[in-house]
């Protein structure tokens, strides 16, 4: 419930604040006193855009805070939600500097204008005169009929049901934009994979070949080079292994004489040791030291081979290949696993598509229930109001598309007269006669919905008498379960309030400026009968104005 507005350079607005409470408010106050800029004020708290436009003082920031009961709401979930305090009393303020920039507070925590928006929607519904024509649009039609079907929590499931179901869609068209793709690649790299897999490249294998035909190219060379060194360590006369076996023996023979010569003896040893090993591999090697023709060919198809592969794919090394062949291997998978990737989406979608048409159809279900209940009503209200032969039709058609809301498609029609036909609401309705529509649909939803406070601008336009009385009870019946404030120029509604307002404009210093007061009953009474007549009051006009407000 709105408890506080509180309004500082803004338009004709130096600096006002004003007290609501609950039941019903009359504002009140001649065309062009400021009406609109008390409503213009508070959208700004609301979310609506801000402009610099709108300072009174363009050196000075503008300030509006609006305080709001709302701890019998269950707000506190969407407070946590979005990171906020909640209090009891929670203070909205939107600053607009000179700038035009603006910044917007919940609680002091600065905020987004979303979330101002957001929060909005869960307090107050502002109703401007012109927005009956909501009436014709097929949301507003649902969002009425659902408010009577209880439908909320069936649409809030419906509607993360289609959020998956249109990913998935999503997925599935990317999936077989990305296999037709594929499939335009697929023979080549098929090809390319294959040639690899066949090559079966070992991750060292070039250096070890490379290092092999260079064996075999010098084969000679290392076979002289082998039988040279055979015949110096092996000769009988001048030959190392000789030689060093006599060295050894005189060595032998002294070793005992001192701790020194046995050091040199030991080491000695251990060189003939080591040379005898050394001669022997020398042998070895050397009888296996045989020019292949068959393995040279063989060494040099097969290094060919990987240069071949390596030119192919402009790389230097087979671990490079090896990742080509990988990267290969990757795409042709994907082409020869992508319709079983696209079947199982296809079943995922059926699937979500089974549970959301559910879903839909148990809201159908509950739309055709509560549409005899709401025309009713509608009626009923309406026959109050001086539309006695008003008769509504709502035709809805459940259907294979996927809205927002669900799968139906809905018609209104009304008949405003004794044997007129049904027509479109927007072609058969006058403008007070939507006026009246549009005050018996919020009546009905006042008792559906948890709205703390309506806001009505004038919605009482193109009525007067004995109507515009019964618009007025309408209005008091309503203040029981949720707050009212009525922008009214009707002295029928003014009446009704159990607050009254007066907006009024007063000439300060040549500086005009908009004010807002609260009016006791003796100011209702002049105000309602200048109403009535005009600014000539007259004694009967005071007198019907007392009759009024009795």
């Amino acid at each position: 419930m709105l408890i506080q507005l509180s309004i500082k350079n803004y338009a004709l607005i130096e600096s006002l604040s004003v007290n609501f409470q609950d039941n019903l408010s009359i504002i009140t106050g001649e065309t062009g006193a400021g009406k609109s800029i008390l409503l213009g004020a508070l959208g700004l708290v609301l979310g609506k855009r801000a402009d610099s436009s709108t300072l009174k003082d363009s050196s000075k920031k503008c300030i509006i805070e609006a305080k709001f009961s709302i701890l019998n709401y269950q707000l506190q979930s969407f407070f946590e939600e979005k990171d906020l305090d909640f209090e009891e009393e929670t203070i909205i303020r939107r600053e607009i500097l000179p700038s035009g920039k603006s910044r917007a507070f919940i609680n002091d925590t600065p905020t987004t204008v979303q979330t101002l928006q957001l929060l909005s929607e869960k307090l107050i519904d502002v109703h401007s005169q012109h927005q009956t024509v909501q009436l014709a649009d097929g949301d507003f039609q649902f969002y009425i009929i659902d408010a009577l079907a209880n439908n909320s929590e069936k649409i809030a499931s419906y509607k993360r049901g289609l959020l998956i179901f249109n990913k998935l869609q999503r997925e599935l068209k990317i999936l077989k934009k990305q296999q037709e793709a594929a499939k335009e690649q697929y023979e080549y790299n098929l090809h390319l994979f294959t040639e690899l897999e066949k090559a079966n490249l070992k991750i060292d294998e070039q250096e070890t070949l490379e290092q092999q035909l260079d064996k075999e190219n010098n084969i000679e060379e290392i076979k002289l080079n082998l039988t040279e060194a055979q015949a110096l360590a092996l000769n009988e006369e001048i030959g190392m292994q000789a030689l060093l076996v006599s060295f050894t023996t005189n060595l032998n023979k002294i070793h005992s004489f001192s701790s020194e010569y046995k050091e040199l003896y030991e080491r000695v040893l251990s060189l003939k040791i080591e040379l005898d090993d050394v001669i022997s591999e020398i042998e070895n090697l050397n009888e296996n030291v045989d020019f292949d023709p068959l393995e040279l060919e063989k060494l040099n198809d097969r290094l060919q081979l990987i240069y071949n592969l390596q030119k192919k794919h402009t790389v230097n090394s087979i671990a490079e290949l090896l990742e080509i062949k990988e990267a290969l291997s990757v795409k042709v998978d994907a082409v020869q696993n992508s319709s079983s990737e696209i079947e199982a989406k296809e079943v995922e979608i059926k699937n979500v598509a089974a549970k959301i048409d559910k879903l839909a159809t148990s809201i159908f279900n509950e739309r055709k229930k509560a549409i005899p209940v709401l025309i009713k009503k509608l009626e009923s209200i309406l026959s109050n109001l001086g539309m006695e032969n008003t008769r509504f039709q709502f035709k809805i058609n459940q259907t294979k598309n996927y809205y927002s809301n669900g799968k139906d498609e809905l018609h209104l029609l009304i008949s405003a007269n004794k044997g007129v036909n049904f027509g479109e609401l927007k072609k058969v309705a006058s403008g007070g006669e939507l006026s009246r529509i549009m005050l018996a649909v919020k009546a009905i939803l006042s008792e559906y919905s948890k709205l703390p406070t309506i806001i009505f601008d004038e919605i009482d336009t193109g009525v007067s008498g004995d109507v515009s009385q019964k618009m007025a009870d309408i209005m008091q019946q309503m203040s029981v379960n949720m707050q009212v404030i009525t922008i009214t120029h009707l002295p029928q509604i003014a009446a009704k309030g159990q607050q009254h307002y007066k907006v009024f404009k007063e000439d300060i210093n040549n500086n005009i400026i908009t004010q807002l007061k609260q009016l006791d009953v003796n100011e209702r009474i002049k105000e309602i009968a200048e109403m009535l007549s005009g600014k000539n009051i007259s004694e009967t006009a005071i007198e019907h104005a007392k009759q009024l407000l009795n």
